[in-house]
């Protein structure tokens, strides 16, 4: 099975992404090479804090939880701040990495579900001028300034985006989708009030075509934001979508059992309209701005 769309899905989203009518999702996978994975971070969290349950040592929100019954719910928090503030930035002259790439583009709005601001120093490095916002998903952050609300008529444009950041930012703890009961929380207060979201925010999940880039199904964070964002792409006007998924379980099982998946997943996202691009971020974004500097050449 290849792991590249076809050729009538590469036009689509390459026209969607000139006229601004694209928006990227930022996961996990989207920064491997400069951030731990959340299974490190939970395997060496599970070792040091004697977490006692083996099978699910490598369960970030899992062993996060321990953590906040065992000290208190920030405490899992102030470990990602300590841990995130000491880690360089990638190479942004790199011309694959996925976050130059995505700033290259003629992009208003990127969402992410990233504790960092990768994004916003990569777009800054393109001589941009992002602005960021969090979801206020609970009390403390519903107390933040909005970017939206303190700046009157903030409308984000390619030149001076908005990156939306869903599931919190590490700079702001409190804000930071983490533990289970987090996750919980969130689905549920994005779920009873579709104002947590702006208006600007709302109009991207339901009007343009979303882009997944750096996660796996059997993620925490994929799978509420799957759930979260359901509702819009059930209104998203016939909409295509695109999620670059990593080829599951590739190193531990045979061809036929990773086909059975893969034709799995193809169903399971062809529901709602996502075409899926079996491969690394990497490799997408290596081939998203080879196509994309012809189909400017050729435009």
């Amino acid at each position: 099975m290849p792991n590249t769309l076809e050729e009538r899905d590469w036009r689509l989203l390459l026209g969607r992404i000139k006229d601004g009518e694209c928006t990227p999702f930022l996961g996990a996978g989207a920064c491997f090479g400069a951030f731990p994975l959340a299974s490190e971070i939970a395997q060496e969290w599970a070792r040091q804090y004697n977490y006692p349950l083996e099978e699910s040592c490598s369960d970030l929100a899992r062993v996060a939880q321990f953590l906040a019954v065992e000290y208190d719910p920030m405490f899992p928090k102030g470990e990602i701040r300590k841990l995130f503030k000491n880690v360089a930035p990638p190479n942004f002259k790199k011309r694959d990495e996925i976050h130059c790439v995505l700033a290259d583009l003629p992009l208003p709005v990127y969402m992410t579900t990233n504790y960092d601001d990768l994004l916003v120093q990569a777009l800054k490095n393109r001589n941009k001028d992002p602005k960021q916002e969090l979801c206020r998903w609970n009390k403390y952050v519903k107390n933040q300034p909005s970017i939206f609300e303190s700046e009157s008529g903030f409308n984000p444009t390619p030149a001076n985006p908005v990156v939306f950041h869903l599931h919190g930012h590490y700079k702001i703890p409190q804000s930071l989708v983490l533990t289970e009961d987090d996750y919980l929380d969130f689905l549920v207060s994005i779920s009873k009030d579709q104002d947590l979201l702006p208006p600007r925010i709302r109009e991207a999940w339901a009007g343009t075509s979303l882009l997944f880039l750096g996660y796996r199904l059997a993620d925490w964070d994929f799978r509420v934001l799957f759930r979260s964002i359901v509702t819009y792409l059930e209104r998203s006007i016939g909409l295509s979508h695109v999620s670059v998924q990593l080829v599951p379980g590739e190193d531990r099982i045979s061809e036929k059992q990773k086909q059975k998946a893969q034709e799995y997943l193809d169903r399971y996202f062809g529901k709602l309209e996502i075409r899926v691009y079996w491969g690394t971020c990497r490799e997408f974004s290596a081939e998203l701005i080879r196509r994309w500097e012809v189909f400017c050449h050729g435009n």
